[in-house]
């Protein structure tokens, strides 16, 4: 059986659009390879809306498919990446943060629609990377 969960990231306490070396740094939930739907990092908050396809393992455990899920099998996640995107350049990634599915509450998945909320900025002032688990990202039905 295949279930569509859709998610919503709201990220707040953005790092601003000039921080360490960067300019005109931009966050994005990564599709693939690529960035989908940059914003400023300058912006109030930031929302981004996917949806994964959630399948049973074959040990009956959930495992998630589609284009913004990153990982083998056990270790599924995807990932806000940060990036300088100038007027009229394209989008150079300089980190990324990684959120896995594994601490999507089981109650988001049964509901199928989930909220992640996220603090967007490091504690040296810096856009966030590395892994983020709760309570970095605090997840609800939404």
């Amino acid at each position: 059986m295949t279930q569509t969960l859709t998610l919503r990231i709201v990220g707040r306490d953005l790092p601003g659009a000039e921080c360490g070396g960067y300019r005109d740094v931009h966050v994005t939930v990564q599709r693939g390879a690529e960035p989908d739907r940059p914003v400023r990092a300058d912006a109030a908050e930031v929302v981004f809306e996917f949806e994964v396809s959630v399948v049973a393992a074959a040990d009956g455990t959930p495992d998630f498919k589609g284009p913004y899920v990153q990982g083998k099998r056990g270790e599924r996640f995807f990932y806000l990446t940060w990036g300088e995107l100038p007027p009229g350049g394209e989008f150079a990634m300089f980190r990324r943060a990684k959120l896995w599915f594994a601490d999507v509450p089981e109650a988001v998945l049964t509901a199928g629609v989930g909220v992640g909320e996220v603090g967007l900025t490091d504690e040296k002032g810096m856009p966030l990377c590395a892994g983020v688990r709760p309570p970095g990202v605090a997840w609800r039905v939404g």
